[in-house]
């Protein structure tokens, strides 16, 4: 399992992985989360840490029974590529 970390006062989900920071930006919306921006470093582009860390975003924001709304076009194409993830649109 990926450890992410809820930066709230930054608004945004954030995972170091070889000592570089992912992170996906979003806005809290009642019971929707806005997911507005993935920040993958250009070290780690194209080895599929981008895709973990969205998994384990996605599995967090459904723990917390929130509803997606994916801004950020990474997250869109993700959860086009993992129908399990669908259920979370709003």
């Amino acid at each position: 399992m990926t450890e992410i970390v809820d930066n709230v006062e930054h608004h945004r989900f954030e995972m170091t992985l070889d000592g570089a920071l992912i992170f996906l930006s979003y806005e809290l919306k009642e019971k929707n989360i806005v997911l507005l921006h993935t920040f993958v470093p250009p070290s780690l582009q194209g080895k599929g840490a981008g895709s973990k860390f969205v998994h384990a975003v996605l599995d967090e924001v459904r723990r917390r029974s929130l509803r997606v709304v994916p801004e950020c076009e990474f997250v869109a194409a993700f959860i086009k590529r993992h129908p399990e993830y669908e259920d979370l649109i709003a």
